[in-house]
Parts: structure tokens; C-alpha cells; sequence
């Protein structure tokens, strides 16, 4: 059996803030959008899907953090390490996104070629783009 991830969902506590964000995100990857309303928007590159949905009102007090349990982080795979320096050229500093951790750089406590950039979206949510040969 060949399996993979079909989608994802994000649920965000300010559509009118998160859903910009990961319309600019997205883009970048040349997902497309697939469906689309005030409260939400769905993205797919054919094979895995993203669903950013606005939290449902009874939820939103709860928060997020990424150190309690749910998720940690997404991580984005690129086919170069000089991809992932594009990324953060064009996309993160083009739109004023701090990085974390001082990154990009090689993070050899993953993998001895393990390059990376880590930011976070407008929810604290860590994402990753990286390069792994």
C-alpha cells in the first residue's frame, strides 16, 4: 500500500489575519486554491491538501501553544539548501517575517545536512522549509 498525507487543517484564530498569510505561504508553493469563503480556504498541489479554517467561537479562549500536545510544527521540504535561502529572501524578510532560532543554517543534530529556516505563522504555529539530501 502507497500512502500519504491527503490534507491538513489549521484552525486560526483571526481569518482576516491567517488567512492572507497562507494565501502568500501557499502561493509561494504553488498550491492552488481549491475552495474559499471569509472564514476559510483550502489549498492543494494535488497531492496533499491544506484546510486554514477560522476556530469555532466556543474554542478560541483555549489558545495555542506548540509545546502541549497536538501539533508541533509543519515542515516543508525544498530540493536545495539554496531553495530554502530563496524562501527566506523572497518570502520571509520580502514580508517582514522574523525567523526563529537564528536560522536558516544547518542543524546537524537532526542530520549532518539538515538545513532549515523556521518562522511562525500569525497563531505562534512553527513552520519549516528544508532541505534534506
Amino acid at each position: 500500500m502507497k500512502i500519504s498525507v491527503y490534507h491538513i487543517q489549521i484552525n486560526v484564530s483571526s481569518a482576516k489575519i491567517s488567512l492572507p498569510f497562507y494565501k502568500k505561504l501557499f502561493s509561494y508553493f504553488g498550491y492552488k486554491i481549491i475552495d474559499e469563503s471569509e472564514e476559510h480556504i483550502e489549498f492543494s498541489n494535488g497531492t496533499t491538501d491544506f484546510w486554514i479554517i477560522q476556530t469555532e467561537k466556543a474554542y478560541i479562549d483555549k489558545g495555542y501553544h506548540r509545546k502541549a500536545t497536538g501539533l508541533n510544527h509543519i515542515s516543508f521540504r525544498v530540493s536545495s539548501k539554496e531553495e530554502v535561502d530563496k524562501f527566506t529572501i523572497n518570502f520571509l524578510r520580502k514580508n517582514k517575517i522574523k525567523t526563529l532560532y537564528n536560522t536558516p543554517k544547518l542543524l546537524p543534530e537532526y542530520n549532518k545536512d539538515y538545513y532549515a529556516v523556521f518562522f511562525e505563522d500569525p497563531d505562534k504555529i512553527k513552520l519549516e522549509v528544508t532541505y534534506v539530501p
